[in-house]
């Protein structure tokens, strides 16, 4: 069954399977596999794999772990590193940035004049805003499960199309009911983007390398702000028959559309199957990756690592990491233009004015990502601590809406425009879920629950403005203060635990024989095993 077998000689030791086919549904990797015989592999080096007996599909394009130390000039891995880069971030980086915009149509449609047409009273708005994440939220889990099951370019385009599809169809709501189901769907529709990215970034970088090309697609989160401004300035203007929100769905939903085709068509799948790569451009794409000890993919399930993610106080962290880190985000990408409309500004400028906030969202991600990779190329352990950094302005800016005077309109501006940062430490936080979670299965599982918690977070952020402490809404703004302090605490117990764990597999291995630098990495490098499964493997933080 699939390419890799046990081997007789050892109960974690596989060698390559004669058989030249690949598992189900990687047909078209079929050209990456190797054909060797049993009696070939007796001199190499034997590959260890994970307790459900397979590994990685990046062992295809190795008959050992000894052929993973090809020699690799620098400049050709640069090579192919950026044309990796143009490969990914443009399609996942535009997408990002219509994820975003999605976002804040309804913050559009809301002083376009949508709750009047729609006779939306009292917290229907605001039930509007969670709804969405009601269908992310009870589509989260299956579609992940489906992300590992399927080939995961045409998935996420696919999804992307259908999300598009529902955003238009918006345009055509006449009440409150209908509109609040469409945008479940839109919502389920989207479940896969956060995970689905996530997972692309760990199958194509190495470690070091995922905050900034996080931060890279994440930026187009600002961009999505900015454009989303300009979009709804442009569309304000149209002044066609239809009302100007119903304009504001149309076509950003048919742009959505057109780029999930896009999407679908030319994203690779893994670097395995990858066409634009050559056979030699896939295999330094994977060696690359083999100090990760995450693997690239696996497509089988595999309950054992459900249980090792379930069982696992991480899984917990990130969770709540998701709550409190997005109960700030539901609030602000439904209510900031209302928030901003308070101030005085007309309908237009309010719009306007969302173009600053985008940008220094997009240059608050470049400058964390970029200072964090600094300080890990000279062996620094600072993710954690970067997560802090940019938590400050956000705090800052919360106390300042929350305390500064209605008539300091710049003051209260200005302490708006502070809580864009907290995108850069969400960044962080994505970074180091990839980072530290390894086994495939529990890479999805732990996604997964990572964005049931984020969905929490922007389920429950729109009830904390409430439509009589308009426009300065001081519940919401508390809520977004209480839950960055309690973020604080989680990162700093989550960098206490990762730590401790290091010092604990450290002086476990330092006493085995050959020590710490005896350790065979190669053997576990595409094991499919488990971070806690794999002694080899060493923490983020």
């Amino acid at each position: 069954m699939g390419l890799f077998k046990r081997s007789a000689g050892h109960a974690d030791d596989i060698t390559p399977n004669a058989s030249p086919t690949l598992e189900a549904g990687y047909e078209k990797g079929r050209d990456v596999t190797h054909a060797e015989t049993a009696s070939a592999t007796e001199h190499h080096s034997k590959w260890k794999v994970s307790k459900a007996g397979d590994g990685d599909v990046a062992m295809a394009l190795f008959n050992s772990p000894d052929e993973i130390h090809e020699p690799i000039d620098p400049a050709e891995e640069a090579r192919v590193v950026r044309k990796i880069d143009f490969m990914i971030l443009p399609y996942l980086a535009v997408c990002y940035a219509f994820f975003y915009i999605d976002k804040t149509t309804l913050s559009y449609a809301a002083i376009f004049g949508i709750r009047d047409d729609l006779k939306l009273v009292g917290t229907q708005y605001s039930w509007l805003s969670s709804i969405f994440y009601f269908g992310f939220l009870a589509w989260a889990v299956p579609t992940n499960l489906l992300m590992q099951r399927l080939p995961i370019g045409r998935y996420l385009g696919f999804n992307i199309f259908l999300w598009g599809v529902f955003l238009m169809i918006q345009a055509a709501a006449k009440n409150f009911a209908g509109l609040a189901a469409l945008r479940a769907f839109a919502g389920a529709a989207e479940a896969c983007s956060d995970p689905s990215f996530m997972l692309i970034t760990s199958m194509w970088y190495t470690r070091r390398q995922q905050p900034i090309r996080m931060g890279l697609w994440y930026t187009a989160n600002g961009f999505g702000i900015a454009l989303g401004g300009l979009l709804g300035f442009g569309i304000g203007h149209i002044g066609g028959a239809l009302p100007s929100w119903k304009y504001e769905f149309l076509i950003i939903g048919a742009l959505c559309c057109v780029w999930g085709v896009v999407m679908f068509i030319f994203l690779p799948d893994s670097p395995v199957t990858a066409k634009g790569l050559t056979q030699r451009e896939k295999r330094i794409a994977v060696e690359r990756l083999r100090d990760n000890q995450t693997g690239v993919e696996n497509k089988h399930f595999k309950w054992y690592q459900v249980v090792d993610a379930v069982t696992d106080v991480k899984l917990y962290l990130f969770f709540f990491l998701g709550v409190v880190g997005n109960v700030p985000n539901g609030g602000i990408s439904n209510f900031g233009t209302l928030i901003i409309k308070g101030f005085g500004f007309s309908t237009l400028v309010t719009t306007l004015m969302q173009v600053p906030y985008g940008c220094i969202i997009a240059i608050s991600i470049l400058t964390c990502v970029f200072l964090n990779d600094y300080f890990g190329r000279h062996g620094r352990q600072t993710r954690c601590w970067f997560i802090l950094i940019f938590l400050c302005p956000n705090i800052a800016g919360s106390f300042g809406l929350r305390f500064l005077a209605a008539d300091n309109k710049a003051g209260r501006l200005v302490s708006y425009y502070l809580t864009g940062p907290y995108n850069a430490a969400f960044v962080m936080i994505l970074a180091m879920t990839t980072a530290n979670t390894a086994g495939h299965t529990k890479k999805v599982v732990t996604n997964a629950v990572l964005f049931l918690g984020y969905c929490t977070g922007n389920i429950a952020g729109p009830f904390f403005y409430k439509t009589a402490q308009a426009p300065e809404y001081p519940l919401g703004i508390w809520s977004m203060i209480v839950s960055h302090l309690i973020e604080v605490v989680i990162i700093l117990i989550l960098r206490f635990h990762l730590a401790r764990e290091n010092k604990r597999r450290d002086r476990i291995q330092s006493q085995q024989e050959g020590g710490l630098e005896g350790r065979d990495l190669d053997a576990t490098a595409f094991s499919d095993m488990t971070d806690r499964e794999n002694m080899n493997f060493r923490y983020l933080y």
